[in-house]
């Protein structure tokens, strides 16, 4: 036999129990985001989240240990990604309005995803206790962007907290309203810019100074 005819002929590698549980715990993650952004939080029953991810309730538990611990790691999941989408913006000698610009295009896109219609619905009917806490990881994971990328704005803590709660406030708003009532791309596109100039605004380093 060929060397050529060895390798068509070599069996696929299988895949490690590691691999097998994680592509498994995806599934099931993906399965609830999708639900979520389709039939809201109500109607994404046990039943509907496993059939989506193709396994039996049972086999849901063994990974997560019942609704509340997948509902933890979408949550935890959601914030890893949004973290994920601004880790590579540059702030080396990079202008503010830059990094202002690439900031509020890249948040918009986390804001106008499934992945966070499925967080904010999962934030807003997930257990009061629950909820708060994931409200705090989301706070703590936008801090930490926000501190990498605008690390020269010495804005006071009230301030910050101000004009970061202004932020979300805007992005979670539009995201919202969008899903009832298209919008013009000329429209959004103004919105999202005037959210930049406010930004560059604040966080010019003359201004937060003051």
């Amino acid at each position: 036999m060929t060397a050529r005819g060895a390798l068509e002929t070599r069996k696929p590698r299988r895949r490690t129990h590691a691999e097998r549980t994680s592509e498994t715990r995806a599934r099931i993650m993906s399965a609830v985001v999708e639900s979520i952004a389709e039939l809201g939080f109500k109607r994404s029953t046990a039943a509907e989240i496993a059939r989506r991810a193709g396994i039996t309730w049972g086999a849901v538990q063994h990974h997560f240990g019942g609704k509340d611990g997948i509902l933890v790691a979408v949550l935890e999941d959601s914030f890893t990604r949004f973290a994920e989408r601004l880790i590579d913006i540059d702030v080396d000698g990079v202008p503010l309005e830059r990094r202002v610009a690439l900031f509020v295009e890249r948040a918009w896109q986390h804001f106008a995803s499934p992945d966070f219609r499925s967080t904010f619905e999962i934030l807003q009917h997930y257990a009061a206790d629950s909820a708060s806490e994931g409200q705090r990881a989301m706070l703590a994971s936008w801090n930490r962007v926000w501190s990498r990328i605008f690390d020269d704005a010495h804005l006071s803590l009230t301030r910050r907290a101000a004009l970061q709660h202004f932020t979300i406030s805007f992005l979670v708003g539009r995201a919202s309203l969008v899903r009832f009532k298209p919008v013009p791309a000329r429209v959004l596109d103004a919105q999202l810019e005037l959210l930049a100039e406010t930004l560059v605004r604040e966080l010019r380093p003359e201004r937060s100074a003051r």
